[in-house]
């Protein structure tokens, strides 16, 4: 049924409902599963109030981020294979969107399933943070399997 099942992870409680899914699922069928992070990039310079942060700070914060990105898919690694899977990728994406990342990632990794979990935020919450889901769930030629 699926070859490739990727698996988009934030390291939360929530997300790891996605991350169990993926693995069952990728056993199920037999399938690869490629585990996602998405790093946001920080900016050359910037303003938090009326602080600048020197480029020092912000490569600092860069690295601490891409480090903990590195743990969290490891994490997932380490569970799908000790689980059995048979292949598991461990992929950190860095951009702006964490939506079209994670689209561009299974576009990259030929996946055939985009699993993720969603917060389910309404009204003005959803309308104030937006939605990664809903915009993968909109601009993917993927199929998304959504777990709340």
């Amino acid at each position: 049924m699926y070859e490739r099942i990727l698996v988009a992870t934030d390291g939360s409680e929530l997300s790891e409902l996605a991350v169990n899914a993926a693995i069952d699922l990728a056993l199920l069928t037999s399938a690869e599963l490629v585990a996602v992070k998405v790093v946001h990039h920080y900016p050359a310079g910037y303003f938090e109030g009326s602080l600048l942060l020197s480029q020092a700070e912000v490569q600092r914060l860069q690295t601490q981020a891409d480090a903990e990105a590195q743990r969290v898919v490891d994490a997932v690694k380490a569970k799908a294979e000790a689980r059995g899977v048979k292949s598991t990728l461990a992929v950190i994406m860095k951009s702006e969107l964490v939506s079209e990342a994670i689209i561009e990632a299974a576009r990259i990794h030929k996946s055939e399933l985009i699993v993720m979990a969603s917060h389910g935020r309404r009204g003005i919450t959803r309308l104030l943070m937006g939605s990664e889901t809903l915009h993968v769930l909109t601009h993917s030629h993927t199929p998304v399997l959504v777990l709340r």
